[in-house]
């Protein structure tokens, strides 16, 4: 039986956590609340393949049409196959998905997909209602004793020691030399204003993104990538850190998202004179990729003097009741979705960088493991397919706990190129001083990252951005006795996207194309010569 400290409780985080519940020490640590996540958050729904008249060969491509080239074909396949069975546990653990006339599961359409296979629940509260049944039966185990739950705990740092690489793992000099070769052997969390070390066996990270980097997000404020920037620390591969995908559908001014479903049922996108423009951009309309209507969007408002686009669902059959948790989030702001246009536009939404994996989340560190939004299975590729987060979030946590069942290992899990392509970050070589305080306010990260980070990139901005965070972010370890525990945590956070943002900018500056969430209007088309390849840009990256 081994110690597993799960970091995390969406759904990649209480997945992974209740498959280990009972046959292993499991500890899950979370920043707020159980539940608390952007797994909560998630409005538009799970895609999988629940019917006959759709198959996992179509969404697969779909995934990878999505994905813009770049997606890992193993990692779709792995995600459209087992994806099903999955759906399955779901709804035998209590999620009650949308039903239609006939008393089958509704199915609903959304962006890049081909055929409707978009299940919901609550209408618009799939998320909810996924946590909500999922946290019960980890309470439940908790009830038992079978799991350890630690609430309004923050990870600080991975705690790591060397290690020989595994002979059998076929890692070159040349790769094992650019690795960290350690593996974990705990965690430092702050917790109730103190510091603690908690030791493990295995840990997982299932911390979600880092929305709160961006001036304009849909995430929640505890998305601050804290155990990215731990992994970045330790030395952990990290991979695709230049696709960040943003929605092209938040309220304008304050972040609320309005789901691609409402899109998907029927609702236009207008200009500011009232025009619908994307029937120009994209022969899909509307339900083009994502990257494809959030770039049509940003460069109608920046054509219409800065105004926001519309949402007019006022057509919508029934759109109150098919839309009930966007209807009320609406209200609260002024707006009635049955009537009035609603101002949008683009925000940061979903990371699909981030720590490097196999197929059962093994990073580049023996015994860490990172599922859901944290890791990079390569699965979405340049551009996240809609409702594939959630299905990622079950499919890979269910591997990773098959994976701690067999034994934790010493080997990295990642083969030689794909270390050699992912290991050759700046953040990688150089290291980083554990949580080093940042001289950057948020505010004006924030700002730098919108500015130079956002659906458009160019080398004088990422330069720029570079060049404003290159001092302070790594100034020595502050104590924990210096600061108030909220201070203290909002510094950690500030540094932690400090971090992420070089990362990012660094990324963004090797890859000289456009191509799916990665826009260079410096270099407006894909390139040929980079396509499918990251090893090149990466060496750039750390010479840049």
């Amino acid at each position: 039986m081994s110690r597993v400290l799960i970091i995390g409780s969406g759904i990649a985080g209480l997945t992974t956590a209740l498959r280990l519940a009972g046959r292993h020490e499991v500890t899950v640590v979370t920043k707020g609340r159980l539940g608390e996540s952007n797994t909560a958050l998630a409005q538009g729904g799970i895609a999988g393949v629940i019917s006959t008249d759709d198959t996992v060969e179509s969404h697969i491509a779909d995934s990878v049409g999505a994905g813009a080239g770049l997606s890992d074909a193993t990692a779709v396949r792995v995600l459209c196959s087992e994806g099903p069975e999955r759906i399955l546990e779901l709804a035998a653990a209590g999620v009650a998905f949308d039903r239609d006339e006939n008393g089958d599961w509704a199915r609903g359409l959304e962006g890049a997909h081909s055929i409707p296979r978009i299940l919901h629940a609550g209408g618009d509260a799939t998320g909810k209602a996924i946590v909500d049944a999922l946290s019960k039966a980890l309470r439940a185990a908790v009830a038992t004793g079978t799991v350890r739950l630690l609430e309004h705990t923050m990870l600080l740092d991975l705690v790591t020691s060397p290690t020989e690489p595994d002979a059998g793992c076929g890692l070159s000099s040349e790769v094992t030399d650019a690795v960290s070769r350690r593996e974990v052997t705990g965690v430092h969390v702050l917790r109730h204003g103190a510091h603690e070390h908690l030791s493990a066996d295995a840990v997982v990270l299932a911390t979600g993104g880092a929305g709160q980097l961006y001036a304009h997000t849909t995430n929640p404020a505890a998305a601050t990538g804290d155990g990215l920037a731990a992994a970045i620390r330790a030395g952990a591969a990290v991979s695709d850190m230049e696709f960040y995908q943003f929605h092209p559908t938040s309220l304008a001014g304050s972040g609320f998202l309005i789901s691609e479903a409402v899109r998907g049922a029927g609702a236009p996108l207008l200009d500011a004179h009232g025009h619908r423009f994307m029937p120009e951009v994209d022969r899909r309309g509307e339900l083009a990729p994502r990257d494809v209507v959030a770039l049509a969007i940003h460069r109608r408002m920046a054509a219409q003097a800065g105004r926001p686009c519309y949402v007019d669902a006022r057509s919508v059959p029934e759109v109150m009741t098919r839309f009930p948790s966007i209807a009320r989030g609406l209200a609260a702001h002024g707006f009635d979705l049955a009537t009035d246009l609603i101002p949008v536009t683009p925000a940061a939404h979903y990371f699909m960088g981030g720590i490097r994996t196999d197929l059962d989340g093994r990073t580049s560190i023996a015994r860490l493991f990172a599922v859901g939004e944290v890791a990079c299975t390569g699965v979405h590729g340049a551009n996240r397919l809609a409702s594939n987060s959630l299905l990622e979030g079950a499919v890979f946590g269910t591997r990773a706990a098959a994976a701690i069942d067999v034994g934790p290992g010493f080997e990295t899990g990642l083969t030689s190129a794909q270390l050699s392509e992912a290991s050759l970050t700046r953040e990688a070589r150089l290291g980083t001083d554990s949580c080093a305080a940042s001289t950057v306010s948020r505010e004006d990260l924030q700002a730098l990252a919108w500015a130079h980070l956002g659906v458009e990139r160019n080398d004088h901005g990422l330069r720029a951005l570079l060049d404003h965070l290159g001092e302070g972010e790594r100034a020595a370890p502050r104590t924990l006795g210096e600061y108030a525990p909220q201070q203290l945590v909002e510094r950690v956070e500030t540094a932690n996207l400090v971090l992420i943002a070089r990362s990012i900018a660094s990324h963004a500056l090797a890859r000289r194309e456009s191509r799916g969430a990665h826009t260079r209007s410096d270099f407006p088309a894909p390139s040929p010569i980079l396509f499918g390849s990251t090893t090149a840009l990466l060496q750039e990256a750390v010479s840049c």
